[in-house]
Parts: C-alpha cells; sequence; structure tokens
C-alpha cells in the first residue's frame, strides 16, 4: 500500500489475478504531485504481481483533478512553471501508461470527475459509474490549457468535433450522457461491485489481445506526441497573467471546491 493510494489483491471466479487501487487523498483526490506518485507506485505493484485486471475507485468523488488553490499558490510564488512540471508530465505518463498496459484497466467511479483525471476515464477498457457521477472540463473557467488526454485521447473515444465542442461549452456531461457517448459501459449504485462483474465476463486473453491490437504502436505513439503537445501547452499557459487572474477568479467563485 502507498501513502494515497490503497492495493488490494483479488482473484476473479474463474482465478484471473486483479489488483484494486482506491485513491484516498485530500481535497477529493486532487492530483497533486504525491497523489499521482502513489498512483504510479501503485500501478508497478499491480504489474509486479502480473494483476491481469487493475480497477482503479475514488471514494465518494473519484477526483477532482487538479488544485487550482496550489496552482495559484505556485503562480503567486513565482512557481507556477516548476509546481507544473510536477504534476503535468506525471499525469500524462499514467495516462499513456494505462493504455500501454497488457492489462484490463477498469474505472469505477462516483460523484465527480473533473479536469485532468477525466484522462483515467478516458484511458479505460471498462468503465461504470455512479448515478451521481459527472465529467466537466473547467479549463475554460480556469485558463489551464487542456491535460490529461482531452485533446490527446478523448478525439480518439468520441470524435474530434465533439471534443472540440465539449472543451468550448464547458458543459457538465451526467452520467446518462457519458453512457450515451461511449464513455462509460454502464451506470450503477455499486459502480465497484458492477465493474468487477463485468470484468469477470469475457476471456481475459482475448479482451487483452484485442486491446493490443486498439492501441499498437503506431496509435500509441500519435497520442503520446499528443500528450507532449498537450503538456507544452499547459506550461505555455500556467505562467500567464490571464490564467492568474482565471485562477484567483475560479477560487472566489468556487471557494472550498476549487480543484479542477
Amino acid at each position: 500500500m502507498t501513502t494515497q493510494v490503497a492495493c488490494e489483491a483479488f482473484d476473479l471466479p474463474d482465478g484471473t489475478p486483479g489488483m484494486r487501487l482506491t485513491m484516498a487523498a485530500g481535497r477529493a483526490n486532487a492530483l497533486e504531485p504525491g497523489l499521482l506518485g502513489d498512483l504510479a507506485s501503485a500501478l508497478d505493484e499491480a504489474e509486479a504481481i502480473d494483476a491481469s485486471v487493475v480497477l482503479i475507485c475514488g471514494g465518494r468523488n473519484f477526483s477532482s483533478g487538479g488544485d487550482v488553490r496550489a496552482f495559484h499558490t505556485a503562480s503567486a510564488g513565482g512557481e507556477a512553471d516548476a509546481y507544473a512540471r510536477e504534476v503535468v508530465p506525471c499525469l500524462q505518463a499514467i495516462v499513456v501508461r494505462l493504455i500501454a498496459m497488457k492489462r484490463l484497466v477498469v474505472v469505477a467511479a462516483r460523484g465527480a470527475i473533473t479536469g485532468g483525471s477525466a484522462g483515467l476515464l478516458f484511458a479505460a477498457d471498462l468503465a461504470v459509474i455512479a448515478p451521481d457521477a459527472f465529467v466537466q472540463p473547467y479549463y475554460a473557467k480556469v485558463g489551464f490549457a487542456p491535460d490529461g488526454g482531452w485533446t490527446a485521447l478523448l478525439p480518439e473515444r468520441i470524435g474530434a468535433g465533439r471534443a472540440l465542442d465539449w472543451l468550448q461549452s464547458d458543459r457538465r456531461l451526467d452520467a446518462s450522457a457519458l453512457c450515451e457517448a461511449g464513455l462509460t459501459t454502464a451506470i450503477s449504485h455499486t459502480p465497484e461491485a458492477t465493474a468487477m462483474q463485468l470484468a469477470s465476463e469475457g476471456e481475459i486473453g482475448t479482451r487483452l489481445a484485442t486491446k493490443a491490437l486498439i492501441w499498437d504502436e503506431a496509435r500509441r505513439a500519435l497520442i503520446n506526441a499528443r500528450l507532449e503537445a498537450e503538456t507544452a501547452a499547459f506550461l505555455e499557459r500556467i505562467v500567464q497573467p490571464d490564467t492568474a487572474l482565471g485562477m484567483a477568479r475560479f477560487i472566489e467563485r468556487m471557494g472550498d471546491r476549487a480543484d479542477v
């Protein structure tokens, strides 16, 4: 077990090994350096036991994304670029790792899945969400450039036009809309249990072979290049005066909920 991510090994009914990773960090699992480092270490643990299924869960809220307060504090101290380099590349590396893993990546989520944390959903092979789950970008409100695969991975899932419209409009998609978009497999009041059930259906070898064919080397290379472009754009935007102003306005408007 890492500090902010609990790791629990399990076996599916047919004996297929898996590991459940449950994020348990402050500020609704805000994507701070500590949580991202622990999540990467938890993935290491899953690979160390050769888990064929990796189940990623959160708490009442799956993840509120990047901590705007932390970014704003860093910006006020002239450390915006340095702090962003501790966060964004780590998130991008996890996203590309999830699509490349020779394991079935499953997400079970409740509540908020906002900002960059949506990349974990976009990268999942199977996702089950609670009725109260929602995804919202928030980039247009804060002033950040998109990260976590919003422009790198999401267009592969729903098409470039729909991805662009979503980011520009900053709409909140609820559970039903996420299912209709094909970003989730099912809605359940017990998403963790339902995710385990769906993960156990079908021959795991075939499912992993299918994943490898979809996310082949050429497609992964394209995604990785786009993620690097996202990182570069984020670093460029985070030091701009209008971004600092956007963060301040967002914090004032959102109060204690000022994570993205």
